[in-house]
């Protein structure tokens, strides 16, 4: 899985509890979005989270 050029968030790993308390491994994956961003005057495609976009939008605007 991939992780955010940004903030460098990747997948987290823990365990998935049944009612019976069996414990069985699985993993968390991030909301990865491929975009096209402008960096030093260059278009570049990026893989950026979800919650990096939300706060670029925020500033941008």
């Amino acid at each position: 899985m991939a992780k955010c050029e940004i903030c460098g968030k990747g997948p987290q790993f823990g365990n998935h509890v049944s009612f019976s308390q069996r414990h069985v491994k699985r993993r968390w994956n991030p909301n990865i979005q491929k975009r096209k961003m402008v960096i030093g005057g260059r278009v570049r495609k990026v893989k950026v989270c979800a919650t990096c976009l939300k706060t670029m939008s925020k500033t941008a605007g």
